[in-house]
């Protein structure tokens, strides 16, 4: 099988050619415009000399032109190699380190960024540049010669299912971005997972907030539209909620997709939704952190449609959700969709439902990674004895719902108990005075920690919730006075990763460790 083929399939021996594959701020992009793009990088690549199993890597932004390089890539057996745009001199080396590129593709960036594709050194030997559309025009021509000579378009690759299709990087959250190895079977497995989740419709347009070097976005906007012959949306530039929503009503969206921190950002926006017709939508999905009750009710009552959640890695993408299907429960992520989970003991066994542990899957799931990019041991450290091991808290109750507390090094103790930040998240949020949350571990000798709170005021939010003793007087009665914080900061914004989540380890470190001692925070017992 090949990864490309099978995301064009439909258009082989159809008429779908005529269909729009892509909306972008230029118009539409028919399916049969996209194929004849995709071979053209293909060819060229091939004329290039670029043989199959060697590594390409692209370094553009959400674009036709990535879309056609990457799955050209594929086609011609070659494996593209993705990372997100905004990564500086030193991470790309250590990218190419990695990947040791045989050729790198890039489209218009920020000046400041295109330097760093120097780094890829004598291990690249083509480098296409372009501006406008021009490395697809200058592959195109290779497509059409080679030596003067006619040739025919290039037959995808023929590869078996557990061969390399493409990499890509997580956002290095905990150290140096890991390079996740997936085969060409990973299409077939979660677009399948996908389509059942949230099965497509004849007139649907699908937009993802993040960049495509992250798979989530990857999947949801590029691979599963194209295998269910319906047309994703592109947002070309970085997502804001104005350009969310301009996208969703410039090109009539009905599914998006994005992180909690996006939803909480567009509602914090007011009468935001009088600015733009969002009457295409027929769902929401998000991903990246646990999603409030009351976010979901403010969406439904202001933009009109739900909001389904879902949880995933990037070592497949998405494995546990909720959607039209599946009925909502409060605190939980969903029920698995193809990977079967388990909630894992110190040994690794089994624990029964309800207890809380470590979330694990099935290793078996054919939507799983194949490796970690020349890291046998890290490899080894989450494929262990048949199962996928998270990093993640959780428990599952008996209709396989499950509910995810939080990674392990979050989690912390306070006076002996187990303090879980993102139910004391939820609760802040629910009081709807805050755009976000974020509580963190504060070092104390007397109680081990005391939990510290930074929050994001939404416009017009009263002083006294920015204080400690009065935010816990509004939380009281909703959660146990344990769980209360004792030190609450005001912030105008919390540090993110690339892929929009907060950074908690950072918050902690720029309120403990740089907050000026005549801006102390009050703290409370």
């Amino acid at each position: 099988m090949n990864l490309a083929e099978e995301a064009l399939r439909p258009v082989a021996g159809s008429d779908l050619g005529s269909l729009p594959a892509f909306f972008t701020s230029g118009g539409a992009i028919t399916r049969g415009e996209l194929e004849h793009a995709v071979l053209a990088v293909a060819s060229g690549l091939h004329a290039l000399g670029i043989a199959a199993g060697e590594r390409v890597l692209l370094r553009m932004t959400n674009s036709i032109e990535l879309a056609a390089a990457f799955l050209g890539t594929i086609w011609a057996g070659a494996v593209p190699v993705l990372q997100n745009s905004q990564l500086g001199r030193s991470e790309i080396a250590h990218i190419c380190a990695l990947a040791r590129p045989a050729a790198v593709l890039y489209g218009s960036l920020p000046k400041e960024n295109e330097p760093t594709l120097s780094l890829a050194g004598s291990a690249t030997r083509a480098l296409v540049t372009r501006d406008g559309l021009l490395p697809l025009a200058e592959l195109g021509t290779r497509q059409a010669s080679a030596g003067g000579k006619r040739v025919s378009p290039l037959r995808p690759f023929d590869a078996r299912a557990d061969d390399i299709a493409f990499i890509v990087f997580t956002s290095g959250t905990t150290g140096k971005p890991k390079g996740v190895v997936h085969g060409h079977r990973w299409l077939t497995a979660l677009g399948e997972s996908n389509r059942a989740r949230v099965p497509p419709q004849e007139r649907d347009v699908v937009l993802a907030s993040g960049e495509w070097s992250f798979i989530s976005a990857l999947g949801h906007n590029v691979l599963f539209p194209l295998r269910n012959a319906v047309a994703g949306a592109i947002m070309e530039e970085r997502a804001t909620p104005e350009r969310i929503l301009a996208v969703v009503e410039r090109d009539r969206v009905t599914l998006l997709h994005s992180v909690a921190t996006l939803y909480r950002r567009i509602l914090a926006t007011p009468a935001i939704e009088c600015r733009h017709d969002l009457s295409s939508l027929r769902g929401a999905n998000s991903t990246g952190e646990p999603l409030e009750d009351s976010v979901r009710a403010e969406w439904r009552r202001r933009i009109g449609c739900p909001i389904w959640e879902h949880y995933g890695v990037s070592e497949a993408q998405m494995v546990l959700g909720e959607g039209p299907r599946t009925p909502h429960r409060t605190g939980s992520v969903g029920k698995s969709w193809g990977a079967r989970p388990a909630i894992l003991g110190p040994d690794l066994s089994p624990l029964r439902n309800g207890e809380v542990g470590t979330l694990a899957f099935d290793a078996g799931y054919r939507g799983f990674f194949l490796e970690y990019l020349g890291d046998e041991k890290a490899t080894r450290a989450d494929l262990r004895e048949r199962w996928f091991v998270t990093s993640d808290l959780a428990r599952m109750d008996d209709e396989g719902y499950v509910y995810i507390l939080g990674r392990r090094d979050d989690c912390f103790k306070s006076k002996g108990v187990l303090i879980v930040p993102s139910e004391l998240e939820a609760a802040i949020l629910a009081l709807g005075a805050f755009e976000e949350a974020c509580v963190f571990a504060v070092p104390d000798r007397g109680m081990g920690n005391r939990i510290g709170a930074a929050v994001i005021p939404r416009p017009g939010t009263e002083g006294t919730l920015l204080e400690q003793e009065g935010l816990t007087r509004a939380l009281a009665g909703t959660i146990a006075a344990f769980k209360l914080p004792h030190l609450v900061v005001p912030m105008g914004s919390l540090p993110k990763n690339a892929n929009g989540k907060t950074q908690r380890s950072e918050v902690a470190r720029l309120v403990l460790g740089q907050q000026p001692s005549s801006q102390a925070p009050r703290t409370g017992e």
